[in-house]
């Protein structure tokens, strides 16, 4: 019996931390030392949002308030995990509190934890929309470029951004300069 039909017996062939039936495939859940990798049965939304966790939905991991209690160590590691990450949500807090690991669990989970919501930098515009790198933004108000005579006329379209380490600040080109923006003057094209 392969892996993947042992994982199917296991979860009886659904995801084991939505229930969702389709889209199914194993997912290695990051292991501590001297514990090997360890494989669980999700679903492709899950297994999308576990490997971009800038893009969790919190409203698809309300899941987590049945799936938490599995006999499976790496599935309720990886529901500590994220729940531990969606901590800011009311129910995702109160979850984790009610969840309890073992001490080789914990450590397990901590191990690998997701990036807290404030460790990951999301640029975000005006009206609030998260900008990617090479996204085309436009300006919407005039601004006087620090060190040079440019002026970044308002409705310039700034093709290309490139992000920086201050969430408020983006790179683009404008007029053939290349120059630092504040997000709250652009808007997302």
């Amino acid at each position: 019996m392969s892996s993947e039909q042992e994982l199917m017996a296991r979860s009886g062939g659904q995801c084991e931390l939505c229930a969702a039936n389709s889209g199914l495939a194993s997912w290695d859940v990051p292991a501590s030392e001297g514990r090997g990798d360890v494989d669980i049965l999700l679903c492709e939304t899950c297994r999308s949002q576990l490997d971009n966790p800038a893009q969790l939905d919190g409203e698809h991991w309300r899941c987590l308030a049945d799936s938490m209690w599995s006999q499976v160590p790496a599935v309720q590691v990886t529901a500590w995990r994220l729940l531990k990450r969606l901590s800011g949500e009311t129910w995702a807090q109160d979850l984790l509190d009610m969840l309890y690991l073992d001490d080789d669990q914990l450590a397990w989970a901590q191990a690998g934890a997701l990036p807290a919501e404030g460790d990951i930098l999301v640029h975000r515009d005006c009206n609030g929309v998260q900008l990617q790198a090479g996204d085309t933004v436009t300006i919407i108000k005039d601004l006087d470029v620090k060190g040079t005579s440019i002026v970044a006329k308002r409705g310039t379209a700034v093709r290309g951004i490139s992000l920086t380490d201050n969430p408020e600040h983006i790179e683009g080109r404008v007029d053939g300069q290349r120059i630092v923006i504040l997000t709250k003057f652009v808007k997302k094209s």
